[in-house]
């Protein structure tokens, strides 16, 4: 439960800074701002919950860090659910923070929902989502397995990590919003809904295929040093 719990927390703290730093300062930070909202959220639980739990707050990092031989069937399951479970309860307080605001429309203004096509930032078509969506992912977990693999300076890979997500975000905003992370976009979508509900699927499915294949890359010892 402690493992679980940790999870939790930093997914709560991922979504509630990350989707909130969209929301309520987007405008005012730009896409810049709002990349590195996520990843200075991500470095800050890496070092807060990465002695309990690894900080995955991510299920695809979790199926890599499973599919890698890393991590116990019982705790995958475990973590994905209480992963989903923080990003819904974040979402659930970014829009009763968002609800105090006179001017704001949840139809209008979303709560940092993933997505795609007409009407979404920059305009990209599915199959840019899908290629954004599952290289990033790709990359992203292979920088998270390969900094905290046996050897590796580990006390660094928290930076490591966050950096990339930053990067990661100021490249795909405006493709996707960036997901790289099915719970990440679960809790907004399930507010939002419409549309945000309709595109969900992608933010579930390709970010897990890409997490297994980062797993296996490692499974198989071609990236394990």
């Amino acid at each position: 439960m402690k493992k679980c719990l940790a999870e939790f927390i930093g997914t709560f703290t991922l979504v509630f800074l990350g989707c909130g730093t969209a929301v309520v300062a987007g405008e005012k930070v730009g896409f810049l701002g709002i990349a590195f909202a996520f990843g200075f959220a991500l470095i800050a639980m890496a070092y807060g919950i990465g002695p309990i739990s690894g900080c995955h707050i991510n299920p695809a990092v979790s199926l890599g860090v499973f599919v890698a031989g890393r991590m116990s069937a019982r705790d995958l399951i475990g973590y994905i659910a209480f992963q989903c479970l923080g990003a819904i309860a974040a979402s659930a307080v970014l829009l009763m923070i968002m609800s105090g605001h006179s001017g704001y429309d949840i139809a209008a203004k979303g709560l940092g929902q993933n997505g795609w096509g007409i009407d979404y930032l920059g305009q990209y078509q599915l199959v840019s989502a899908v290629t954004f969506e599952f290289v990033a992912t790709l990359l992203f977990i292979i920088v998270i397995l390969g900094s905290t693999q046996q050897n590796a300076p580990a006390q660094f890979a928290g930076l490591a990590i966050g950096i990339t997500l930053v990067v990661i975000h100021i490249f795909g905003i405006s493709i996707t919003g960036v997901s790289v992370n099915p719970a990440r976009s679960l809790g907004p979508a399930l507010f939002v809904g419409g549309k945000a509900i309709s595109q969900l699927w992608l933010f579930l499915i390709i970010p897990s295929i890409a997490g297994i294949l980062a797993g296996l890359l490692f499974r198989t010892k071609l990236l394990e040093k």
